[in-house]
């Protein structure tokens, strides 16, 4: 999934630039692309550790 959502973010990113675009503006934005990949990918992460000790409480609760 994370894969599919790269190339979207890059295809999108790469519909936006001018065809003639230098080769170093193109690496920049490649480099802000994966900057927001690692942000997604830790925000993600901790959404789920939280989401695990809702579920873990929710359980906890369920067997009294």
């Amino acid at each position: 999934m994370l894969t599919v959502l790269v190339h979207h973010l890059t295809h999108w990113v790469s519909m936006l630039l001018p065809r003639d675009e230098e080769g170093q503006a193109l690496t920049e934005y490649g480099l802000i692309l994966a900057l927001v990949a690692i942000a997604l990918i830790g925000a993600l992460t901790a959404l789920a550790l939280g989401l695990t000790g809702v579920f873990e409480r929710v359980v906890g609760a369920l067997r009294g």
